[in-house]
Formats: C-alpha cells, structure tokens, sequence
C-alpha cells in the first residue's frame, strides 16, 4: 500500500472516530446533531459542535440523546451521579459504573455538567482566597483653565468575592478638586472607603461585619470609623437582582480637627440599619445601591447615614462607562461652621476584572 493511500486510511479512521466518540441529539423534527454535551439548566442542553459552536437546544425538542463519555446529572432528590446517558422515552438513563442505571424524567432534569463544567462547579464552591473576584476600577478627571481655573480628580475601587456560603466586598471612593485661581487652593478632599463580610447561615439568613472609613479635610474630619456587626436577610436573591436587608449595632470612632488647636474625639454606640440591591438592565448595564442608617444610642436626636449608588454600562468586555454618587451625612459636625452633608458624583471610565 502506497504512503499516500496508508495517510488516507489513517485519516478516515480518526474521523470516523471522531463521530463515533461523539455525543448525539435527534430532534423531534428529525435533525441530527454531533458534539458534546457540555450543561443544562433544566430547560435547555448545551451542545458544543464543530461546525456552529455552543447550541442551546430546548429540552421539549428532544427525541433522543446519547452520551459518549460520562456526564453529571443532579437527580430530583439532589443527589450527583455520574455516567453515560441515554434517552429512553419520557426519562433520562444515567449509566453509572457501580449503581446500575439511574432514570431521571425528563420533566424532572435540572442539572447536567460534563466533566469539565463539573470540576469547574466543583471549584467554585470552595475558591481560595485570592479566587472568585470580580471588580472594577474607576477614573474621571476635569481640567478647566481660562475665566476659571480648576482641576478634579475622582478616583473609585470596587471588588466583589461571592461563593455559595459568603461574600466578600471591598470599596473605596475619592474626590480631590482644586482652585488654581489666586486666593483658591483646594475646595473638595474627601477619602471614602471600607469592607464587608457576610456569611449565610441558612439559605435566606446571614450574619454579617462591616468596617466603613471617611476623611473629609473640609469637614475637618481627620477620620470616620464605623464598626458593625447583625443579622440579615436575604429578600431577594437571583442573577439579575439582588435585595438584602440588616440590622445591627455598631461602634463609631471620629476625630475631627483642623491643624490650629481645635481637636474633637468622638466615641459613640449605635444602631445599624441597611440595604443592599443590585439589578441587571439586559446585558450591558448594571446599577447597585447600598444604604446605612445609623443612629445614635446615646442621643436619639443624633444619626448619621452613608448612600453610594452606582450604575456601570459595558462597552466591552474589559471597558465601561459609570456615573456613581456617594453621600454621607452627619446630623451635628462638633467643628463649627462645618456643613453636616456631603456629596459626592462622578463619572469616568471604568476597567473591571475578574479572577
């Protein structure tokens, strides 16, 4: 046999390897499909093909499936099993290498995972450390030059570490502006930032600790520190939005002063109340906002509250577009002549991650 035809007959055997070794779908209108079959989320069966990509097939047009290599299946009682799958009529038949057959109905089928979405799945449930991120980073800047002279700079972090049992949130926010004019200098020196941890006991409860930060040079605030701990619930909790309600006590250091004798330190006990939400607008826009309510134990006619509300629109993968307003709010600023609210909106750019 001559090399020619001995390269031929090799490639016709790894093809028609290739198909044997494939996954397949008969639809109910007779069209048959090749690939792998990579998830299902009870409604529709992904299949990976060569020639169109990623499928979603809804699983009410199926006739027939057949699986080649074993795939995971989550059965109506939640349990995982593991094995080749086949059809036969209204089930699903999982073929398991140790407990026999394993029959699903097809009404019933909730999860599907090949193997590799299932060692993925498998990861997320337990990450590490420096796992699950996802952020961004955000920019504006203004420069004015002429019958007026000024320059402002907003800087902005966020950073988001959600698993099935917790949640890791990190934040930060920033003003500075200037007045270049003779007689100016700077008008706005505002640091906001902090942290959160929840961590969800039953499926709706969650007990969480909080740390919030602010300097405010114009308030004469050297430094807002806001400790809280409580309990919170879970409202609403899906993929596209998101709605979380806490309460708690909380424990409020603040130093104020201004550089030429006057120096305030405050230590107060307090109540914490709040609100988390986020909602998705289709696929491009995201807006989130948080809200604390913090009155004062000590003096009932005293309260401070903090709001930071934010809408991200993506323009790519990588870049976007946010527009963010932060306030927070003092009822009785010990520095005379301080105002007690402070604002502050920007809008810039934005760069988000994930890792």
């Amino acid at each position: 046999m001559k090399f020619r035809q001995v390269v031929a007959v090799f490639v016709g055997a790894l093809a028609i390897a290739s198909v044997a070794s494939a996954d397949t779908v008969v639809l109910k209108n007779g069209d048959h499909l090749t690939g792998t079959v990579e998830v299902s989320d009870g409604k529709d069966v992904t299949l990976k093909t060569d020639f169109a990509g990623e499928i979603k097939i809804q699983w009410s047009a199926v006739l027939e499936l057949k699986t080649d290599k074993p795939i995971y299946v989550v059965t109506p009682d939640k349990k995982t099993v593991s094995g080749t799958v086949s059809t036969d009529g209204s089930n699903l038949v999982v073929h398991t290498a140790n407990n026999g057959t394993v029959q699903v109905p097809l009404t019933q089928v909730t999860v599907v995972r090949s193997s590799d979405f299932e060692t993925a799945y498998e990861k997320s449930l337990h990450p590490g450390l420096l796992e699950a991120w996802k952020g961004g980073v955000n920019l504006g800047f203004a420069i004015a030059r002429g019958n007026s002279e000024t320059t402002n700079l907003t800087t902005g972090f966020a950073a988001d570490r959600k698993t099935l049992n917790d949640e890791v949130t990190l934040y930060e926010s920033s003003l500075y502006s200037t007045n270049d004019l003779p007689g100016g200098g700077v008008i706005a020196n505002s640091i906001l930032g902090g942290a959160k941890y929840d961590r969800n006991f039953t499926k709706r409860m969650f007990v969480f600790v909080s740390a919030d930060y602010a300097h405010d040079a114009l308030q004469d605030l050297n430094l807002r520190q806001i400790y809280s701990g409580g309990l919170g619930v879970h409202i609403i909790n899906n993929p596209n939005t998101t709605f979380d309600f806490l309460a708690g006590v909380n424990y409020t250091r603040e130093n104020y002063g201004n550089g030429v004798g006057i120096a305030v330190d405050r230590n107060l006990a307090g109540i914490t109340l709040g609100e988390n939400f986020m909602h998705k607008f289709g696929k491009s826009t995201t807006f989130t906002e948080v809200f604390y309510f913090y009155p004062d134990l000590s003096d009932t006619s005293q309260y401070r509250f903090s709001l930071d509300a934010a809408a991200v629109t993506k323009i790519n993968k990588w870049l976007g577009w946010q527009s963010s307003l932060t306030d927070r709010y003092v009822t009785d600023p010990p520095i005379a002549g301080t105002k007690s609210n402070d604002v502050i909106f920007s809008t810039g750019i934005n760069v988000s991650f994930t890792h």
